[in-house]
Protein backbone atom coordinates (compact mmCIF):
# COMPACT_ATOMS: atom_id res chain seq x y z
CA UNK A 1 0.00 0.00 0.00
CA UNK A 2 1.04 3.75 -0.43
CA UNK A 3 0.52 5.74 2.64
CA UNK A 4 0.59 9.17 3.97
CA UNK A 5 1.48 9.53 7.32
CA UNK A 6 1.01 13.40 9.71
CA UNK A 7 2.21 13.55 12.71
CA UNK A 8 3.51 16.21 15.27
CA UNK A 9 7.75 15.48 14.86
CA UNK A 10 8.49 16.60 18.46
CA UNK A 11 9.47 14.61 21.30
CA UNK A 12 6.54 12.94 22.18
CA UNK A 13 4.54 10.09 22.27
CA UNK A 14 2.21 10.58 19.56
CA UNK A 15 5.08 11.67 16.86
CA UNK A 16 7.42 8.95 18.11
CA UNK A 17 4.56 5.94 17.57
CA UNK A 18 3.45 8.02 14.24
CA UNK A 19 7.14 7.25 13.00
CA UNK A 20 7.99 3.96 14.55
CA UNK A 21 4.71 3.04 12.60
CA UNK A 22 6.31 4.09 9.04
CA UNK A 23 9.19 2.80 9.56
CA UNK A 24 8.02 -0.73 10.23
CA UNK A 25 5.38 -0.53 7.48
CA UNK A 26 8.45 0.21 5.08
CA UNK A 27 10.43 -2.73 6.33
CA UNK A 28 7.22 -4.86 5.34
CA UNK A 29 7.36 -3.44 1.81
CA UNK A 30 4.69 -0.44 1.91
CA UNK A 31 5.38 2.81 -0.01
CA UNK A 32 5.38 5.47 3.34
CA UNK A 33 5.43 9.29 2.65
CA UNK A 34 5.61 11.44 5.65
CA UNK A 35 3.90 14.91 5.25
CA UNK A 36 4.60 17.16 8.44
CA UNK A 37 6.42 20.45 9.10
CA UNK A 38 9.49 18.84 9.73
CA UNK A 39 11.12 15.34 9.79
CA UNK A 40 10.25 13.60 12.84
CA UNK A 41 12.83 13.16 15.45
CA UNK A 42 13.12 9.73 15.24
CA UNK A 43 13.01 9.32 11.45
CA UNK A 44 16.87 8.66 10.98
CA UNK A 45 16.60 5.41 9.04
CA UNK A 46 17.00 5.62 5.07
CA UNK A 47 15.09 3.24 3.06
CA UNK A 48 13.86 3.60 -0.49
CA UNK A 49 10.03 2.83 0.65
CA UNK A 50 10.37 6.43 3.27
CA UNK A 51 9.87 9.63 1.46
CA UNK A 52 9.59 12.97 3.71
CA UNK A 53 7.43 15.44 2.36
CA UNK A 54 8.25 19.17 4.66
CA UNK A 55 5.25 21.87 4.86
CA UNK A 56 5.84 25.38 3.76
CA UNK A 57 3.61 27.92 5.68
CA UNK A 58 4.42 31.10 4.33
CA UNK A 59 3.86 34.21 6.49
CA UNK A 60 1.92 37.42 5.08
CA UNK A 61 1.21 40.13 7.36
CA UNK A 62 -2.22 40.03 7.22
CA UNK A 63 -1.87 36.85 9.26
CA UNK A 64 -1.30 36.96 12.94
CA UNK A 65 -0.61 33.12 13.04
CA UNK A 66 0.70 31.23 10.37
CA UNK A 67 -2.21 28.81 8.64
CA UNK A 68 -0.14 25.41 9.08
CA UNK A 69 -3.63 23.53 8.64
CA UNK A 70 -4.83 24.91 5.15
CA UNK A 71 -0.88 24.77 4.06
CA UNK A 72 -0.58 20.79 5.70
CA UNK A 73 -4.13 20.16 3.55
CA UNK A 74 -2.60 21.27 -0.06
CA UNK A 75 0.28 19.41 0.80
CA UNK A 76 -1.56 16.49 1.78
CA UNK A 77 -3.58 16.76 -1.44
CA UNK A 78 -0.41 17.02 -3.55
CA UNK A 79 1.52 14.20 -2.35
CA UNK A 80 -1.54 11.92 -2.55
CA UNK A 81 -2.18 13.17 -6.31
CA UNK A 82 1.30 12.88 -7.04
CA UNK A 83 2.29 9.68 -5.74
CA UNK A 84 -1.43 8.05 -6.16
CA UNK A 85 -2.00 7.33 -1.93
CA UNK A 86 -4.04 4.46 -1.18
CA UNK A 87 -4.66 6.06 1.84
CA UNK A 88 -3.81 9.27 4.83
CA UNK A 89 -3.46 8.09 8.20
CA UNK A 90 -3.40 11.23 10.60
CA UNK A 91 -1.86 10.84 14.13
CA UNK A 92 -3.24 13.51 17.15
CA UNK A 93 -6.85 14.85 15.69
CA UNK A 94 -6.02 18.74 16.01
CA UNK A 95 -5.64 19.65 13.39
CA UNK A 96 -4.64 16.43 11.48
CA UNK A 97 -8.05 15.45 10.81
CA UNK A 98 -9.75 18.52 9.65
CA UNK A 99 -6.43 18.96 6.99
CA UNK A 100 -6.96 15.36 5.86
CA UNK A 101 -10.80 15.86 5.32
CA UNK A 102 -10.16 18.95 3.64
CA UNK A 103 -7.86 17.20 1.32
CA UNK A 104 -10.01 14.24 0.68
CA UNK A 105 -12.47 17.32 -0.65
CA UNK A 106 -10.24 18.91 -2.76
CA UNK A 107 -9.18 15.24 -4.54
CA UNK A 108 -12.94 14.20 -4.59
CA UNK A 109 -13.76 17.70 -6.42
CA UNK A 110 -10.61 17.55 -9.14
CA UNK A 111 -11.02 16.07 -12.24
CA UNK A 112 -10.06 12.78 -11.40
CA UNK A 113 -12.25 12.55 -8.99
CA UNK A 114 -10.34 10.85 -6.14
CA UNK A 115 -11.58 8.94 -3.48
CA UNK A 116 -9.17 9.18 -0.94
CA UNK A 117 -9.78 7.45 2.64
CA UNK A 118 -8.05 8.95 5.89
CA UNK A 119 -7.61 7.54 8.95
CA UNK A 120 -7.45 8.99 12.51
CA UNK A 121 -5.19 7.53 15.35
CA UNK A 122 -6.21 9.38 18.96
CA UNK A 123 -3.05 9.75 21.16
CA UNK A 124 -4.11 11.13 24.38
CA UNK A 125 -3.93 15.00 24.96
CA UNK A 126 -5.77 15.36 21.62
CA UNK A 127 -8.97 14.06 23.35
CA UNK A 128 -7.98 14.70 27.55
CA UNK A 129 -6.78 18.32 26.93
CA UNK A 130 -6.85 19.82 23.36
CA UNK A 131 -10.36 18.65 22.20
CA UNK A 132 -11.79 19.37 25.28
CA UNK A 133 -10.98 22.94 25.23
CA UNK A 134 -14.73 25.44 24.27
CA UNK A 135 -12.64 26.52 21.25
CA UNK A 136 -11.87 22.82 19.92
CA UNK A 137 -14.44 20.59 21.03
CA UNK A 138 -17.00 20.96 18.11
CA UNK A 139 -14.25 21.01 15.41
CA UNK A 140 -12.10 17.77 16.92
CA UNK A 141 -15.78 15.78 17.46
CA UNK A 142 -16.35 16.80 13.66
CA UNK A 143 -13.10 15.88 12.80
CA UNK A 144 -13.47 12.69 14.48
CA UNK A 145 -16.88 12.05 12.86
CA UNK A 146 -15.33 12.61 9.29
CA UNK A 147 -12.83 10.27 9.75
CA UNK A 148 -13.06 6.88 7.63
CA UNK A 149 -11.63 5.47 10.37
CA UNK A 150 -10.85 5.83 14.09
CA UNK A 151 -8.37 4.19 16.58
CA UNK A 152 -7.34 4.87 19.87
CA UNK A 153 -4.04 3.54 21.78
CA UNK A 154 -6.30 2.33 24.52
CA UNK A 155 -9.40 0.98 25.76
CA UNK A 156 -9.30 4.20 28.33
CA UNK A 157 -9.07 6.69 25.53
CA UNK A 158 -11.19 4.98 23.59
CA UNK A 159 -14.00 4.90 26.14
CA UNK A 160 -13.36 8.70 27.12
CA UNK A 161 -13.75 9.77 23.73
CA UNK A 162 -16.66 8.11 23.13
CA UNK A 163 -18.20 9.11 26.66
CA UNK A 164 -16.99 12.48 26.44
CA UNK A 165 -17.25 13.62 22.62
CA UNK A 166 -20.49 11.28 22.22
CA UNK A 167 -18.71 10.60 18.64
CA UNK A 168 -21.17 7.86 16.56
CA UNK A 169 -17.74 6.32 15.29
CA UNK A 170 -16.50 3.15 16.22
CA UNK A 171 -13.03 3.41 17.67
CA UNK A 172 -10.93 0.36 16.99
CA UNK A 173 -8.48 -0.01 20.07
CA UNK A 174 -4.49 -0.93 18.42
CA UNK A 175 -2.31 -0.46 20.98
CA UNK A 176 1.17 0.93 20.96
CA UNK A 177 3.73 -0.83 19.87
CA UNK A 178 7.55 -1.57 20.84
CA UNK A 179 10.11 -3.21 18.07
CA UNK A 180 11.67 -6.14 20.52
CA UNK A 181 14.33 -6.91 18.87
CA UNK A 182 15.85 -3.08 18.74
CA UNK A 183 14.67 -2.88 22.51
CA UNK A 184 16.19 -5.03 24.84
CA UNK A 185 19.10 -5.48 27.32
CA UNK A 186 21.80 -6.15 25.19
CA UNK A 187 25.40 -7.64 26.45
CA UNK A 188 27.29 -4.38 26.12
CA UNK A 189 25.38 -2.55 28.72
CA UNK A 190 26.75 -3.79 31.60
CA UNK A 191 29.74 -2.06 30.06
CA UNK A 192 27.87 1.04 29.64
CA UNK A 193 26.65 1.34 33.61
CA UNK A 194 29.72 2.53 34.10
CA UNK A 195 29.77 5.80 32.55
CA UNK A 196 27.30 6.67 34.60
CA UNK A 197 27.94 4.12 37.69
CA UNK A 198 31.37 3.98 37.80
CA UNK A 199 30.69 3.03 41.56
CA UNK A 200 28.23 0.21 40.93
CA UNK A 201 24.65 2.58 41.42
CA UNK A 202 21.79 1.51 40.69
CA UNK A 203 20.45 3.44 37.83
CA UNK A 204 16.86 5.14 37.72
CA UNK A 205 15.86 6.39 34.66
CA UNK A 206 12.87 9.05 33.62
CA UNK A 207 12.11 9.92 29.44
CA UNK A 208 9.76 12.05 28.69
CA UNK A 209 9.10 15.62 26.96
CA UNK A 210 9.12 17.36 30.52
CA UNK A 211 5.76 18.67 30.40
CA UNK A 212 3.98 19.46 33.53
CA UNK A 213 1.67 15.95 33.51
CA UNK A 214 4.64 14.36 33.52
CA UNK A 215 5.15 15.81 37.19
CA UNK A 216 9.24 16.00 36.88
CA UNK A 217 9.56 17.01 40.45
CA UNK A 218 7.81 14.27 41.36
CA UNK A 219 11.15 12.12 39.68
CA UNK A 220 13.60 14.20 41.89
CA UNK A 221 11.46 13.43 44.87
CA UNK A 222 11.27 9.79 44.48
CA UNK A 223 15.15 9.92 44.02
CA UNK A 224 15.96 12.00 46.81
CA UNK A 225 14.17 9.02 49.20
CA UNK A 226 15.56 5.89 47.15
CA UNK A 227 19.29 7.55 47.59
CA UNK A 228 18.95 7.77 51.13
CA UNK A 229 18.56 4.17 51.40
CA UNK A 230 20.75 3.24 48.09
CA UNK A 231 23.86 4.63 46.43
CA UNK A 232 22.27 5.52 43.21
CA UNK A 233 22.30 7.67 40.07
CA UNK A 234 19.22 9.25 38.15
CA UNK A 235 19.42 9.68 34.45
CA UNK A 236 16.93 12.07 32.74
CA UNK A 237 15.94 11.73 28.92
CA UNK A 238 14.07 14.47 26.77
CA UNK A 239 13.77 18.58 27.34
CA UNK A 240 10.95 20.69 27.64
CA UNK A 241 9.33 23.47 30.10
CA UNK A 242 9.92 21.48 33.55
CA UNK A 243 13.49 20.53 33.17
CA UNK A 244 14.48 23.92 34.81
CA UNK A 245 12.10 23.22 38.37
CA UNK A 246 13.84 20.00 38.58
CA UNK A 247 17.26 20.86 37.96
CA UNK A 248 16.56 23.43 40.91
CA UNK A 249 15.06 21.16 42.96
CA UNK A 250 17.96 18.39 42.66
CA UNK A 251 20.18 21.24 44.00
CA UNK A 252 18.10 22.30 46.63
CA UNK A 253 17.95 18.42 47.85
CA UNK A 254 21.85 18.34 47.51
CA UNK A 255 21.25 15.44 44.93
CA UNK A 256 22.55 17.04 41.96
CA UNK A 257 25.98 15.22 41.50
CA UNK A 258 23.73 12.23 40.66
CA UNK A 259 21.00 13.60 38.97
CA UNK A 260 22.18 13.78 35.19
CA UNK A 261 20.14 15.32 32.40
CA UNK A 262 20.79 13.49 29.02
CA UNK A 263 18.91 16.00 27.03
CA UNK A 264 17.12 14.37 23.64
CA UNK A 265 17.83 11.13 22.37
CA UNK A 266 16.66 9.89 19.15
CA UNK A 267 17.48 6.23 19.88
CA UNK A 268 16.26 6.17 23.21
CA UNK A 269 16.93 2.17 23.29
CA UNK A 270 20.94 3.17 23.69
CA UNK A 271 19.96 4.40 27.30
CA UNK A 272 17.03 3.01 28.44
CA UNK A 273 18.81 -0.35 28.53
CA UNK A 274 21.37 0.57 30.93
CA UNK A 275 18.90 1.02 33.71
CA UNK A 276 17.10 -0.93 36.71
CA UNK A 277 13.86 1.15 37.36
CA UNK A 278 12.03 3.96 35.09
CA UNK A 279 9.70 6.20 36.62
CA UNK A 280 6.94 7.48 35.11
CA UNK A 281 4.78 9.24 37.41
CA UNK A 282 2.62 11.19 35.09
CA UNK A 283 -0.48 13.02 36.08
CA UNK A 284 -1.79 11.12 33.14
CA UNK A 285 -0.82 8.51 30.26
CA UNK A 286 -3.40 7.58 28.14
CA UNK A 287 -0.72 4.54 27.31
CA UNK A 288 2.97 5.15 28.29
CA UNK A 289 4.84 4.09 25.89
CA UNK A 290 7.94 5.19 27.94
CA UNK A 291 7.00 2.01 30.39
CA UNK A 292 6.29 -0.36 27.53
CA UNK A 293 9.96 0.60 25.63
CA UNK A 294 11.14 -0.05 29.20
CA UNK A 295 9.55 -3.41 29.83
CA UNK A 296 11.20 -4.39 26.65
CA UNK A 297 14.58 -3.73 28.44
CA UNK A 298 14.01 -6.07 30.72
CA UNK A 299 13.58 -2.21 32.83
CA UNK A 300 10.95 -2.67 35.96
CA UNK A 301 8.58 0.28 35.48
CA UNK A 302 7.38 2.14 38.76
CA UNK A 303 4.21 4.56 37.11
CA UNK A 304 1.03 6.18 38.40
CA UNK A 305 -2.10 4.10 38.22
CA UNK A 306 -3.78 6.57 35.68
CA UNK A 307 -5.51 6.32 32.24
CA UNK A 308 -3.79 3.55 29.66
CA UNK A 309 -1.23 2.55 32.23
CA UNK A 310 -2.87 -0.34 33.78
CA UNK A 311 -3.63 -2.04 30.73
CA UNK A 312 0.32 -1.80 30.13
CA UNK A 313 2.20 -2.81 33.39
CA UNK A 314 0.32 -6.01 36.00
CA UNK A 315 0.83 -4.55 39.13
CA UNK A 316 3.49 -6.69 41.16
CA UNK A 317 4.60 -8.71 37.89
CA UNK A 318 5.74 -6.43 35.46
CA UNK A 319 6.08 -3.52 37.32
CA UNK A 320 3.91 -1.38 40.17
CA UNK A 321 1.66 1.42 40.24
CA UNK A 322 1.11 3.65 42.67
CA UNK A 323 -1.36 6.82 43.30
CA UNK A 324 -0.59 10.35 41.51
CA UNK A 325 1.73 12.13 43.70
CA UNK A 326 2.31 9.56 46.40
CA UNK A 327 6.21 9.70 45.98
CA UNK A 328 6.93 7.90 49.26
CA UNK A 329 4.75 4.65 48.18
CA UNK A 330 6.83 4.85 44.56
CA UNK A 331 10.12 5.02 46.39
CA UNK A 332 9.32 2.26 48.43
CA UNK A 333 8.74 0.51 45.13
CA UNK A 334 11.96 1.11 44.43
CA UNK A 335 13.15 0.59 47.37
CA UNK A 336 12.30 -2.58 47.79
CA UNK A 337 13.17 -4.42 44.09
CA UNK A 338 16.60 -2.72 44.15
CA UNK A 339 17.02 -4.12 47.01
CA UNK A 340 16.66 -7.36 45.88
CA UNK A 341 19.19 -8.35 43.11
CA UNK A 342 17.59 -11.85 42.03
CA UNK A 343 13.86 -10.11 42.15
CA UNK A 344 14.94 -7.19 40.42
CA UNK A 345 15.99 -9.31 37.26
CA UNK A 346 12.83 -11.82 37.72
CA UNK A 347 10.87 -9.57 37.12
CA UNK A 348 12.60 -7.44 34.26
CA UNK A 349 12.23 -11.12 32.64
CA UNK A 350 9.00 -11.19 33.12
CA UNK A 351 8.41 -7.30 31.54
CA UNK A 352 10.06 -8.25 28.63
CA UNK A 353 7.86 -11.74 28.42
CA UNK A 354 4.87 -9.06 28.89
CA UNK A 355 6.08 -6.68 26.21
CA UNK A 356 6.52 -9.71 23.65
CA UNK A 357 3.20 -11.13 24.33
CA UNK A 358 1.16 -8.57 23.65
CA UNK A 359 3.04 -4.95 22.37
CA UNK A 360 5.39 -6.48 19.58
CA UNK A 361 5.76 -5.47 16.34
CA UNK A 362 4.92 -8.63 15.03
CA UNK A 363 1.34 -8.56 17.11
CA UNK A 364 0.19 -5.14 16.34
CA UNK A 365 1.49 -4.03 12.71
CA UNK A 366 -0.84 -6.35 11.10
CA UNK A 367 -3.73 -5.33 13.36
CA UNK A 368 -3.13 -1.47 11.65
CA UNK A 369 -2.66 -3.43 8.05
CA UNK A 370 -5.68 -5.36 8.45
CA UNK A 371 -7.59 -1.95 9.47
CA UNK A 372 -6.53 -0.25 6.70
CA UNK A 373 -7.20 -2.54 3.95
CA UNK A 374 -10.96 -2.69 4.79
CA UNK A 375 -10.89 1.42 3.90
CA UNK A 376 -9.03 1.10 1.13
CA UNK A 377 -11.35 -1.94 -0.27
CA UNK A 378 -14.63 -0.10 0.42
CA UNK A 379 -14.07 3.72 1.70
CA UNK A 380 -16.31 6.54 2.33
CA UNK A 381 -18.95 4.06 4.04
CA UNK A 382 -19.91 6.14 6.64
CA UNK A 383 -23.80 7.25 7.17
CA UNK A 384 -24.94 11.08 7.08
CA UNK A 385 -23.84 12.69 10.28
CA UNK A 386 -25.97 15.09 12.23
CA UNK A 387 -24.44 16.68 15.03
CA UNK A 388 -24.95 19.66 16.94
CA UNK A 389 -22.82 21.17 19.53
CA UNK A 390 -24.03 23.83 22.01
CA UNK A 391 -21.89 25.98 24.67
CA UNK A 392 -22.32 28.99 26.48
CA UNK A 393 -19.89 31.29 23.69
CA UNK A 394 -21.51 29.96 20.42
CA UNK A 395 -23.17 26.69 18.86
CA UNK A 396 -21.73 24.65 15.78
CA UNK A 397 -23.71 22.67 13.81
CA UNK A 398 -23.37 19.89 10.68
CA UNK A 399 -26.75 18.78 9.51
CA UNK A 400 -27.16 16.16 6.54
CA UNK A 401 -23.01 15.46 5.54
CA UNK A 402 -22.98 13.51 2.87
CA UNK A 403 -20.78 11.10 2.39
CA UNK A 404 -17.94 11.88 0.24
CA UNK A 405 -18.84 9.74 -3.03
CA UNK A 406 -21.89 12.10 -3.46
CA UNK A 407 -20.00 15.04 -3.05
CA UNK A 408 -19.17 16.36 -6.72
CA UNK A 409 -20.06 19.73 -6.40
CA UNK A 410 -19.72 23.18 -3.94
CA UNK A 411 -22.31 21.93 -1.47
CA UNK A 412 -19.09 20.78 0.45
CA UNK A 413 -19.08 19.50 4.04
CA UNK A 414 -17.53 22.73 4.83
CA UNK A 415 -20.03 25.10 3.18
CA UNK A 416 -22.94 22.81 4.82
CA UNK A 417 -20.92 23.98 8.62
CA UNK A 418 -22.36 27.08 10.19
CA UNK A 419 -21.10 28.72 13.19
CA UNK A 420 -23.22 31.04 15.31
CA UNK A 421 -21.49 33.29 17.52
Amino acid sequence: MKIGITCYPTYGGSGVVATELGLELAQRGHEVHFISYAQPIRLIQTSPNIHYHEVEVSRYPLFEYPPYDLALATRMAEVSELYELDLLHVHYAIPHSVSALLARQMLAAGPKKRKLPFVTTLHGTDITLVGQDRSYLPITRFSIEQSDGVTAISQYLRERTLREFDVKNNIEVIYNFVNCDIYTRRQDFAEARKEYAPNGERILMHVSNFRPVKRITDVIEIFDRVRKQIPAKLLLLGDGPDRSPAEWLAVQKGIHNDVIFLGKREQVYEKLGIADILLLPSELESFGLAALEAMACEVVPIATDVGGVPEVIEHGKSGYLAKIGDVETMARYAIEILSDESRLRKMGKECRDAARARFCTSKIIPQYEEFWQNWKTKPHQRASTVMAVNGHAGSFAVENFEPLGDIGNSDSALAQASWTL
